[in-house]
């Protein structure tokens, strides 16, 4: 990942120039025609430099930098909004935002990786599509407004390494790492539970639309070598030492085009409301969790076909969670495998959400020896697997998906990582 302090501080270096009517070292300033001589440029660059620097080193004092892990659910997605319950990990993957203060209202932003930048004040802050990864920057400032400390002008400035658009919450980590960074700017004493419901709030007001609250709890609450069962309606996180210590993290993304998921996805969401108001006749604040707990195949034998996949799948995945925690904390590796694969299958044949690509990966992990669990993770219809496989079986199983780009038409793309701990203030 690029060392964002540095990079920081000379982007603002050059931006507090610009903003003061500076030019840069060496250049004549626009409209300025008077010809010099070498010594007098020499005595010029040598009287500025010193200055210029002097007056940018004060002006982003203090750097405050924070990160935020991007993260696997191994169980327990498209359950939302009825279930809200996860066997999640943080993974060692980051999104790094570093922020300082102006000395004007502006609001300033670079994204170090891809060298864009883009700028508003308070006054308008609001979505704006075309700001794109900054508005995840934007959404969090008014919660510290809201809080009452003194929001002025402010640079930032984000990096990161987690892969995008396949299912591991890089935008959750961009928010979880400025929501952070700013406590830190402001010395806000504002506790992990505390911030995950003001980001939650903050976010629907911004994009006026449900965050997912199991990414902001995983940012904030992860912790080296522990598996994480996360509950969205109790925002509580149980931590199981993992039992993976001679295992590597594999993920593998399909790299196939995701085209019309948002409309798929949404058709679920509503299956799945229509599936809960039948089974609890229409009870207000049902949960599928009711459901969890008992055999309801009689009363889903009266639900429409479809309908009653999704639901089936939902109730069966709230059990897998539960029963996966109970597996991990025995180390019953094999009984944990079996709920992962099995996990898979209801994804694939009853809601419907994977794909021959994702089928085909987790097929070849599934007849690999040395592999313990994989299966689809984020929201499906392409994106990523996860394989959890033994150290010594790498080898043989990375050579297994060298038939992928034969049969599919394009290489997949392979990341090794492991389990991390959550976001915390980092040195420059």
């Amino acid at each position: 990942m690029l060392d964002i302090g540095p990079i920081h501080r000379r982007e603002y270096e050059i931006d507090i120039g610009r903003t003061r009517g500076e030019s840069r070292p060496g250049r004549t300033p626009a409209g300025d025609s008077r010809k010099k001589t070498p010594s007098s440029r020499a005595s010029a660059g040598n009287s500025r430099k010193p200055a210029a620097g002097k007056q940018a080193a004060k002006a982003v004092e203090p750097v405050i930098i924070a990160q935020a892990p991007g993260r696997i659910h191994f169980l327990g997605e498209h359950g939302d909004p009825f279930a809200g319950l996860y066997l999640s990990a943080a993974i060692d993957r980051w999104m790094k935002v570093a922020v300082s203060a102006r000395k004007d209202s502006s609001l300033r932003f670079y994204a170090a990786n891809l060298g864009e930048r883009k700028r508003t004040t308070l006054i308008n802050l609001k979505y704006k599509r075309e700001d794109r990864w900054a508005n995840y920057i934007k959404a969090v400032i008014p919660l510290f407004i809201e809080l009452g400390y003194p929001v002025k002008g402010l640079n930032f400035t984000v990096s990161g390494d987690i892969p995008q658009q396949i299912g591991l919450a890089s935008s959750s980590a961009i928010e979880v790492a400025a929501a952070v960074a700013l406590r830190g700017f402001f010395r806000a004493k504002i506790s992990d539970r505390e911030l995950v419901k003001r980001l939650a709030a903050a976010h629907v007001s911004f994009f006026e639309e449900n965050p997912n609250l199991a990414d902001y709890l995983i940012g904030l609450s992860a912790r080296n070598d522990q598996l994480l069962i996360v509950d969205e309606s109790s925002l509580s996180v149980t931590k199981i030492k993992s039992p993976f210590s001679r295992c590597k993290f594999i993920l593998m993304d399909s790299r196939v085009p995701r085209l019309g998921v948002d409309t798929e996805l949404a058709a679920r969401r509503d299956e799945l409301k229509a599936g809960l108001e039948m089974l609890s006749q229409g009870r207000e604040g049902a949960s599928f969790r009711e459901f969890a707990t008992m055999d309801i195949m009689d009363s889903m034998g009266n639900l429409p076909e479809e309908i009653r996949r999704r639901s089936l799948h939902v109730v069966q995945e709230i059990r897998r969670v539960l029963d996966a925690g109970d597996y991990l904390q025995r180390a019953d590796l094999p009984g944990f495998s079996r709920l992962i694969f099995h996990s898979h299958e209801s994804l694939r044949d009853l809601y419907e959400v994977s794909c021959p690509e994702t089928d085909w990966m987790v097929k070849r992990a599934q007849e690999t020896i040395g592999v313990l669990g994989a299966r689809m993770t984020g929201q499906g219809f392409g994106g990523c697997t996860y394989t959890i496989i033994k150290n010594e079986a790498v080898k043989g199983y990375r050579e297994r998906l060298d038939d992928y780009e034969r049969i599919f038409g394009f290489r997949p793309g392979i990341y090794e990582v492991k389990i991390a701990t959550g976001s915390r203030i980092v040195p420059e």
